[in-house]
């Protein structure tokens, strides 16, 4: 990538973002991006009544304006996917995890190839899950105003503030992409970084839309009997269907802490149901005879298809092992000057442990790749050697 960005150029073209608001427009700019090195992305959306997020801005910059697209107003989303196709088209965005799902959603398409300049800072030893102005001041020592970050960007027009910090959100993004890359490359990370971004692309789409698994994110419930753990998996898969149907957010329908309750207490009849705690009447009115229904009918259903397990939480015995096991990462992440959070996370220690077989440990998939010969190895000999019979 030989074309410098220069970010006091996109700064400045910030105060005057360009709108782009038929798809006649969007289609020859995407025409023109298409031969750039990398374009620069964000998002602004509204997802505070509705399951799915609610599009309101999609900004873009490239090496001399930024630019606004109003998803109000464009119905042609064809040239801005084939834009996410193309391979020679560097795509750059920062803490992209909500914008891939609202790409997704909105165009059925990731944009490939995609840096995230949040995770190279982690890679780079700036700092863990950066925000955009913590990293824009730490690189640029542009300090950068948070007004405008929980505005309406539904409404129309945007106020002149709206449009110039949703415009700033891209302006920087090339320069620091540039700068991140050369670091990396330096450091001999730029292959640690794909494998990182790809897998967030991998991990965007979902992989439970029944939300037939759902229910193995309640942990506490693990002592459950099977008929109690197949009603919690029943409900669960329920108030999955019933929020995209709706288009309404999980606790509208039902709420964790009431799902729970319900499964305690396990409520014979609508009276019942309406004095678990957390469950609203209307709701019972709405939906009380289909979840008094996956109650009566738990015992079949846990007899035709058993539910599996819910993973029990560690015992305290592997308290001193695990505190060992960070220590290593802790040492190894300071020698390679990046963020300890980025090398080893919790869920990798969780799942390595579980994957103990008569008293013999294996590396689990999220210890693999660059993890492996970084960090995972010398836990697998470490937890190995350890003594950890009493923690089985």
């Amino acid at each position: 990538m030989t074309q410098a960005y220069n970010w006091q150029l996109l700064e400045a073209a910030a105060e005057q973002p360009v709108w782009i608001t038929d798809d006649e427009t969007l289609a020859r700019y995407c025409s023109e991006w298409q031969e750039l090195p990398l374009i620069a992305l964000d998002t602004e959306f509204i997802r505070v009544d509705t399951f799915y997020p609610v599009p309101g801005l999609i900004q873009v910059a490239d090496d001399r304006c930024c630019y606004l697209i109003d998803p109000l107003k464009i119905e042609n989303y064809a040239p801005m996917v084939q834009l996410f196709r193309n391979p020679s088209v560097l795509k750059v965005l920062h803490a992209g995890n909500e914008d891939l799902e609202l790409f997704l959603y909105m165009f059925g398409e990731l944009p490939v190839p995609f840096f995230d300049t949040q995770v190279a800072a982690g890679f780079l030893g700036w700092g863990f899950s950066m925000g955009y102005q913590r990293l824009v001041e730490h690189a640029l020592e542009v300090k950068l105003d948070k007004g405008e970050t929980t505005s309406d960007w539904l409404q129309r027009p945007l106020t002149p503030s709206q449009e110039h910090y949703a415009a700033l959100d891209v302006a920087y993004l090339p320069v620091l992409c540039q700068q991140q890359m050369a670091e990396l490359d330096a450091r001999g990370m730029t292959e640690w970084a794909r494998e990182e971004t790809a897998l967030l692309l991998a991990i965007t789409p979902d992989s439970d839309p029944d939300g037939v698994t759902y229910y193995q994110r309640f942990s506490q419930a693990w002592k459950l009997s099977p008929e109690k753990i197949a009603a919690l998996r029943d409900l669960t898969a329920w108030r999955e269907r019933i929020c995209r149907q709706r288009d309404v957010p999980r606790n509208r329908v039902l709420r964790n802490h009431a799902l729970l309750d319900i499964i305690n207490k396990w409520p014979k009849d609508l009276q019942a149901l309406s004095r678990v705690e957390d469950i609203r009447m209307q709701q019972v009115k709405q939906d009380g005879e289909v979840i008094l229904g996956f109650l009566k009918t738990a015992p079949q259903s846990a007899a035709a298809k058993p539910p599996a397990s819910i993973h029990r939480p560690l015992s305290f015995k592997w308290n001193k092992p695990l505190k060992v096991l960070k220590a290593m990462a802790r040492t190894k992440a300071e020698e390679l000057n990046i963020a300890p959070e980025i090398l080893l996370r919790k869920k990798d220690l969780d799942a390595l442990i579980r994957t103990e077989n008569q008293g013999q440990f294996s590396l689990p998939p999220s210890l693999s790749g660059w993890r492996k010969a970084v960090i995972g190895d010398a836990l697998l000999e470490k937890l190995q050697s350890l003594e950890v019979q009493e923690c089985l």
